[in-house]
């Protein structure tokens, strides 16, 4: 029997935002300090400090449960807590809700 050894490999930061730009990407991303408002759009240029180039950005009010359209942007590093892709934030919503109404049959 061939034992097969998964090689885990570290990605940059800089790597996957490059990815999130490479792909267009609609992505999500959490302020710092900022607990109900995020910010959505796509990265069309960002620097080695994080600052990022948002277009079709939107601010999201979690708390209000609204959105701001807000065009093009800049958006300094130093206010960016968490990025991730929309689509995970989708599946994460779709898998729980299928959870929850499993649980409830």
């Amino acid at each position: 029997m061939a034992s097969t050894k998964v090689q885990r490999v570290m990605t940059q930061p800089i790597n996957l935002i490059f990815r999130f730009l490479q792909s267009k990407a609609r992505i999500q991303i959490w302020l710092f300090e900022q607990k109900d408002l995020r910010i959505e759009g796509r990265i069309i240029g960002f620097d080695e400090y994080m600052n990022l180039v948002l277009d079709d950005a939107e601010e999201v009010n979690i708390k209000k449960k609204s959105r701001k359209t807000l065009g093009r942007i800049l958006l300094k590093g130093d206010n960016i807590t968490l990025m991730m892709s929309t689509l995970c934030d989708e599946l994460v919503r779709r898998a729980s809700y299928i959870s929850l109404s499993l649980y409830l049959q």
